[in-house]
């Protein structure tokens, strides 16, 4: 999807607590989203293992920008 790189560039004017605030929003979208799936009687695996992919990188970058937001104490 080309959506990442658009997304890249729209969050370089957030501040950081910004940038959190809207991943932490599309990691909870995420995972609703993916509870409403498996609750389905014939859900798509296919799906939801994508979902929670995407879902886990989101973590990943969550983590990220908590750590550059957390100065550098060894510094």
């Amino acid at each position: 999807m080309g959506d990442g790189n658009d997304a890249d560039a729209a969050n370089e004017d957030m501040t950081p607590a910004m940038r959190l605030m809207t991943l932490q929003g599309k990691h909870r979208a995420l995972d609703q989203k993916i509870q409403e799936l498996q609750i389905q009687p014939y859900h798509n695996q296919l799906l939801i293992q994508r979902l929670k992919k995407e879902k886990l990188r989101l973590r990943d970058v969550i983590e990220r920008v908590k750590d550059e937001m957390i100065p550098d104490l060894n510094a």
